[in-house]
């Protein structure tokens, strides 16, 4: 199950914490930009896009979809291409096989197993045959800070999604951090790069 991310509530909080203490005055983006960019995704599905975050450092025509319509709408206006479920599934350049990768960063702590791998069944089929897969979610402390998140996902949880999605694991990784370091720091996340049978 989900909880509260589908509220204007939510897409205004993620909104404040984009430009609250710190990150007013440093690039603490920066890290996170460049590991998304290193990985070269080319064109992606971000799943569960928020505000667009993950989406601004994607290859050119990438997408996001979310089911929070207010921060869809927020995507749009920040110039991003993102869509609702519903419209994903009637837009022309969406279909089976079109992205090069799918991205599911702090998304899948916010539902249950069950609904986790439903999801990554739903939007597996868009991405084109051993293509990538990266799934992201946030390790201790910063599993901490959001009421909405549901459930603790760590590297054995990334690891029995891909399983169930049948993907073959290229790796695991602690970012920006050793593993450690994330039962204090809370922008410390567990990464799983897979790909998609050929």
């Amino acid at each position: 199950m989900m909880s509260g991310t589908e509220s204007s509530d939510y897409t205004q909080r993620l909104a404040r914490l984009e430009n609250s203490g710190i990150k007013r005055l440093l690039p603490t983006q920066a890290p996170y930009r460049w590991n998304l960019k290193r990985l070269g995704l080319g064109r992606v599905l971000d799943v569960g896009c928020g505000l667009g975050r993950n989406l601004l450092n994607c290859g050119p025509d990438s997408v996001g979809v979310d089911h929070n319509e207010t921060s869809v709408a927020t995507c749009r206006d920040r110039g991003l291409t993102a869509y609702t479920p519903d419209e994903l599934a009637e837009a022309p350049d969406c279909g089976p096989g079109s992205f090069d990768s799918l991205l599911c960063a702090h998304v899948l702590e916010h539902m249950d197993e069950t609904l986790g791998n439903t999801i990554l069944e739903q939007y597996l089929p868009l991405v084109k045959p051993g293509g990538s897969v990266v799934l992201i979610c946030p390790q201790e402390a910063g599993d901490k800070t959001d009421a909405t998140h549901v459930r603790f996902v760590d590297f054995d949880g990334l690891r029995a999604h891909a399983e169930k999605a049948g993907l073959t694991v290229e790796r695991t990784y602690s970012f920006p951090f050793s593993r450690p370091v994330g039962k204090v720091f809370p922008y410390n996340e567990f990464v799983l790069v897979g790909r998609i049978a050929p």
